[in-house]
């Protein structure tokens, strides 16, 4: 299986580049999730992301938070298998897996400029950002990026589902 290891990056290398990335003047963007199924919600928010930075890394869920979230049929590719996609991405910079059940301790540790969220967050109406106190507290901002009506992976599934039974 193809795996571009210059962008699967373990931790000590990914703060190395944020460094180098901050001395530089660069601006690095965190944006993270799931990413079960690739599809065109996931692409268009990936290119949002990266258009407000010029740095754009992608914290992948682990396969036990993606369990402990969305249940025990979830996930249907493995955390290496939707890192590896998400690398092949070309907008996407660097791609890190972790396992907490929310992004805040990864947040914590690579302090990104920009922490990307999807539209179901924001405010004054949206769903509660659990890693926002950390986020503010380095300094960093969130930003929401619209949502691309009726693609999401559940609704894939539905559809994959529906084909079935016909």
């Amino acid at each position: 299986m193809y795996t571009p290891r210059n962008k699967l990056l373990p931790w000590p290398d990914l703060l190395r580049m944020r460094d180098e990335a901050r001395a530089a003047g660069r601006v690095v963007v965190w944006t993270n999730g799931t990413f079960d199924l690739l599809h065109p919600g996931h692409v268009s928010s990936l290119h949002q992301a990266r258009a407000l930075g010029d740095v754009l890394v992608v914290g992948v869920n682990s396969d036990r938070s993606v369990k402990a979230y969305k249940g025990p049929m979830r996930p249907i590719l493995s955390e290496h298998e939707r890192a590896t996609m998400l690398a092949a991405v070309e907008c996407v910079d660097y791609v890190i897996v972790f396992d907490e059940d929310t992004p805040a301790e990864a947040l914590a540790r690579l302090k990104p400029d920009i922490h990307c969220k999807g539209a179901e967050y924001a405010p004054p109406h949206g769903r509660p950002v659990p890693e926002q106190a950390v986020v503010e507290g380095y300094g960093g901002r969130i930003e929401y990026l619209p949502l691309v009506p009726g693609v999401s992976t559940t609704e894939l599934l539905k559809r994959i589902f529906t084909a079935e039974g016909t």
